[in-house]
């Protein structure tokens, strides 16, 4: 085991884990926030269902791009402060979403949220899995429900504090990012004395120690492969998690009559159950390995997400979503900690690869999806996105590291 993956007792450290875990349900929620608005900016800027999926994709590709280089360069520069940066960034964006007049200051300002996710995410997820003793399926998992969790916020958050079209009452949610950055203080500096072990320890170690505790175990073609079958259940997972979250409400008003409000709860009502199923995938893929987490996650959900589109009930419409998004919410822990363990030592490179792909999947997806539903409806869209789950079958030709 490195020395990265040991931190300094060789423990997790599972207060740090829960406060990241806090920081990343804040973050989330004020990134949900924009998709919670949708229903009422869809109103109040009379946007059509294309410009809302345009609305997605630009902030999904401001949260992308930069991920994988953050990962990078924080891999070989660890910075302590990232967290507070990107939430900083996050703060501005949403006080000009809050007072927004048009549909370009909207864009302007999901940009700046997007781009506090950027510099958020990598160096979070690295600092979880310094702080994870060894267990990074679990450590994963609870950083990763703090976000779930605070994306299923948003919705409840909107439906109870933002009434008519006052979207001005956004204003409010940036206390949370100043508190935030006010709790980071003491993470940092336990990130420092992190650092400065592992400089210390890197200075008794051998190179050619170091050098092998880098290599991954397998061939770099097999590597290779498998990051791509990886990122191929990325797609899959993403563009229909993509067509609930930002399509959702809007099915539900068409096809059973909802309120704003009644949809925003069923929507909360879908996070909720995503949140629970990402600690569960985080759990059970410690013990029992992690591709057989990524094989029930994403292709034992294919029989749920094909019957949802084909039921006329309300109640079991909720009682799907909630099992769909408690199977498939427990892939993306598994799915990054495997391609963490097939590249040993870039752990925030893998992280910001994987967490920016996700989103600039969604964000493309969200463009296409909402394209297809101004010309098609949301019944075809979500017909067709029901199918995606199978793609899981490509799990195949992963290779099963917990025998290695």
């Amino acid at each position: 085991m490195s020395t990265l993956t040991r931190g300094i007792t060789g423990k997790t450290s599972i207060t740090v884990l829960v406060t990241l875990s806090l920081f990343h349900m804040s973050n989330d929620t004020l990134q949900s926030l924009i998709k919670a608005i949708y229903p009422l900016i869809h109103t109040s800027l009379s946007l059509n269902l294309g410009q809302i999926g345009l609305i997605t994709l630009v902030y999904q590709i401001a949260a992308s791009i930069f991920q994988p280089l953050v990962g990078w360069y924080t891999d070989r520069r660890p910075q302590p402060h990232a967290l507070s940066a990107g939430m900083a960034s996050t703060l501005c964006g949403l006080m000009m979403l809050a007072f927004a007049p048009n549909y370009f200051s909207v864009l302007l300002a999901v940009v700046l949220i997007g781009v506090g996710s950027s510099v958020f995410h990598p160096e979070a997820s690295r600092l979880a899995y310094l702080a994870s003793g060894g267990r990074f399926g679990f450590a994963q998992s609870l950083f990763q429900v703090g976000g779930t969790f605070g994306a299923s916020l948003g919705p409840l958050l909107v439906a109870w504090c933002i009434t008519g079209t006052s979207q001005n009452n956004l204003a409010w949610f940036g206390v949370i990012p100043l508190v935030v950055m006010a709790a980071m203080v003491p993470v940092s500096r336990w990130y420092k004395r992190q650092l400065q072990t592992i400089r210390e320890r890197r200075c008794v170690e051998t190179k050619a120690k170091t050098e092998t505790e880098k290599r991954s175990p397998l061939p770099m073609r097999t590597v290779i492969i498998s990051l791509c079958v990886l990122l191929t259940l990325i797609v899959s997972k993403y563009t229909y998690w993509e067509s609930m979250s930002s399509y959702y409400t809007f099915y539900l008003i068409d096809k059973f009559e909802l309120s704003v409000k009644q949809s925003q709860y069923c929507l909360a009502l879908f996070s909720f159950s995503m949140a629970a199923g990402t600690m569960i995938g985080g759990l059970v893929g410690d013990r029992v390995g992690r591709k057989y987490v990524i094989w029930v996650s994403i292709l034992g959900v294919a029989p749920l997400t094909i019957l949802l589109p084909r039921v006329d009930s309300l109640w079991l419409t909720c009682v799907l979503s909630v099992f769909i998004g408690l199977i498939l919410s427990s892939a993306f822990s598994a799915i990054l900690v495997f391609a963490q363990e097939l590249m040993p030592g870039k752990v925030g490179m893998i992280a910001g690869l994987f967490f920016g792909f996700a989103f600039g999947v969604a964000g493309i997806s969200s463009a296409i999806l909402g394209q297809v539903a101004d010309h098609y409806g949301l019944m075809y869209v979500f017909q067709v996105c029901s199918y995606l789950p199978l793609l899981g079958i490509v799990t195949v030709f992963l290779p099963n590291l917990k025998t290695r």
